[in-house]
């Protein structure tokens, strides 16, 4: 099942889509709930939105994020496939000490809630702040049930859905800061979605390939089963000793290909065009703006 939560110029609501496409809304049978509280409430809610099928479809829905407010921060993993982990030791922006070395346990940062924007938004290029954004197309993990202490024999029975997010970063303040949450956390720096698909339309998550272009260019091509840390790892090493929550994401790393890979590096600019993709997943579609936003 792939749901999405959209707008028509009035108020978001939650919907299903279908093969085709088309979107349903889902206000009739469900309310005001959002997909935090359909997760929340899956085993209830599923059999209602299951009987939902002939919902008249949305005209011109605007799509956001899935989860357009994020309860908490988001966890993300750096350094998850080897290629990436090569092109980010060449490229200077590691530190030294770890420069080319394969992590012997996950690399996890978080991002902001305030950073999420929808499939089709504008990111944010924050002149004033960074002169280095790059691109970054991750799986991103959305638990159902949460929990603490999770084996990694019981992980996957705690993850709800799938999604994609472009990992956005400034590779000056990753770099400058020697640490990843400023450079990972401006305004606008994880466009999301376009819809959220359930594990069990999913199936195995390592036959999924993640991908992304720069203006139609391919530049990032993996298959989820490259990771070096796989979900269930990932679920368990973070939930030792951190409680996980329904709804919370764990973007899962990016693939080699990113900007600061190539000589000399080739980061965004405004009027960029962005397109991060993974298998049954959907497509990101998100454009640098040419336009100063609020702020500096």
């Amino acid at each position: 099942m792939k749901l999405v939560t959209f707008t028509t110029g009035e108020r978001a609501a939650l919907g299903t889509v279908d093969d085709e496409g088309h979107v349903r809304d889902l206000s009739s049978v469900l309310g005001n709930r959002t997909l935090l509280d359909v997760i929340d409430d899956w085993e209830d809610l599923r059999p209602v939105i299951d009987t939902a099928a002939g919902l008249p479809t949305v005209v011109s829905p605007r799509l956001l994020a899935p989860i357009p407010q994020p309860r908490r921060n988001l966890f993300a993993v750096g350094k998850n496939y080897r290629d990436h982990v090569a092109e980010f030791g060449r490229s200077g922006y590691d530190q030294p000490e770890h420069s080319g070395a394969l992590p012997t346990v996950p690399v996890v940062f978080s991002k902001l809630p305030s950073t999420v924007i929808g499939p089709y938004e504008d990111i944010d290029a924050h002149p004033a702040v960074t002169s280095e954004l790059d691109y970054e197309a991750e799986l991103a993990v959305i638990i159902g049930h949460g929990g603490r202490g999770i084996h990694r024999e019981q992980a996957m029975d705690h993850v709800w859905g799938y999604t994609i997010i472009n990992d956005v970063t400034a590779r000056d303040l990753q770099r400058d800061h020697q640490q990843w949450l400023l450079g990972k956390s401006l305004d606008t720096f994880a466009p999301m979605g376009p819809w959220a698909v359930t594990a069990d339309e999913v199936g195995d998550p390592t036959r999924l390939v993640v991908s992304s272009t720069v203006n139609g260019e391919p530049r990032q091509k993996a298959p989820v089963a490259d990771l070096i840390f796989d979900i269930p790892g990932l679920i368990s090493t973070i939930s030792a000793g951190i409680t996980l929550h329904s709804g919370d994401i764990i973007a899962t790393g990016t693939p080699a290909g990113v900007g600061l890979g190539f000589h000399p590096p080739r980061f965004l600019t405004p009027g960029d065009v962005v397109e991060c993709a993974i298998t049954a997943l959907g497509t990101l579609r998100n454009t640098v703006s040419t336009q100063p936003k609020d702020g500096p």
